[in-house]
């Protein structure tokens, strides 16, 4: 009997995004059953080309589901300028054999966690349209789900889109507005854990020479990004979506954690995307948010190093 967890990861890489996945792929605990892919980092079909070919570096056979391509309702850009033009650094890679499932990423969410009955890890690295969509197509799905841990969020207010926005609920804040009224608790690693949780580059680049296959492809897609982190972020090298699999992989690691009310922002003129918690507890409104504030460095470095082979 297979007493792994099953886990879906829904992802937009990507090089934050790509880190992340390696750690999913290198983890025997969890079984993969699925990618399904949003737009965000940048567009649907660079996402999609980039988990397929992340999928053949790290050889692994895991179906890879395309979403949506597009926010909800408003236009948003991506972030091409951290990540390159095809979110992959612009190596030019040769792109990957296979090719995406016919499902959509919506369906495919409401399908495997109707197959789980509650046992579902689902894991959001990016905007959450795809999730906000399976919603709507069916409501019933938080009771389908065991665990939901988001990478998003800056609460309190200190984003990285924004003066208070994150990027991944800032691209489609409606769709995180449907998410957090949706779930009765959801696991949020927000932008401002990620600062807290950096790694020295010298320390991250002797992990990437140290490394296997993995390692030299990371190191090429994401020498882009560390050269623009290293120019605007100084001496610590920081993965959001990394922080966030590690949690979800080995929950045991969290260190410190609250428990509060998050809603979402939609109709600031300075604070459209901003997720604004309730630390004080004035509203009474139940609390839908468990917020990463620690989380064992040691084992989350761990966890990077076992993902690149080093």
């Amino acid at each position: 009997m297979d007493e792994r967890i099953p886990l879906l990861i829904d992802t937009d890489p990507g090089v934050d995004d790509a880190l992340a996945l390696l750690m999913a792929f290198a983890d025997t605990r969890h079984e993969l059953l699925g990618l399904t892919i949003a737009a965000g980092n940048v567009g649907l079909r660079h996402t999609v080309a980039n988990a397929l070919k992340l999928c053949e570096v790290a050889g692994v056979d895991v179906p890879v589901y395309a979403g949506c391509p597009v926010p909800l309702v408003h236009p948003a850009e991506d972030a091409a300028y951290v990540h390159g033009n095809d979110g992959f650094g612009d190596t030019g890679y040769e792109p990957a054999a296979a090719r995406a499932e016919d499902e959509h990423a919506a369906l495919a969410i409401i399908r495997i966690a109707r197959e789980q009955a509650g046992k579902l890890l689902l894991v959001t690295l990016g905007p959450l349209t795809n999730l906000a969509l399976a919603l709507r197509l069916d409501p019933d799905l938080p009771s389908r789900v065991g665990r939901l841990v988001i990478m998003g969020g800056a609460v309190t207010g200190q984003g990285n889109t924004s003066i208070p926005a994150e990027f991944n609920i800032a691209f489609d804040p409606e769709a995180a507005d449907v998410v957090f009224r949706a779930f009765p608790r959801a696991e949020v690693v927000d932008w401002e854990a990620v600062v807290r949780h950096g790694f020295q580059h010298q320390d991250f680049d002797r992990w990437l020479q140290a490394g296997d296959g993995r390692g030299r492809f990371y190191e090429a897609i994401s020498r882009y990004t560390r050269d623009w982190s290293k120019g605007r972020r100084g001496g610590l090298f920081h993965s959001a979506d990394a922080l966030a699999m590690a949690v979800a992989l080995q929950p045991d690691g969290v260190r410190r954690a609250e428990e509060r009310y998050l809603a979402v922002e939609l109709e600031g003129r300075l604070s459209r995307g901003a997720t604004l918690v309730d630390w004080q507890r004035r509203t009474g409104r139940p609390e839908n948010a468990w917020i990463l504030l620690e989380y064992d460095q040691a084992r989350f470095e761990a966890q990077v190093r076992a993902a690149l082979g080093a």
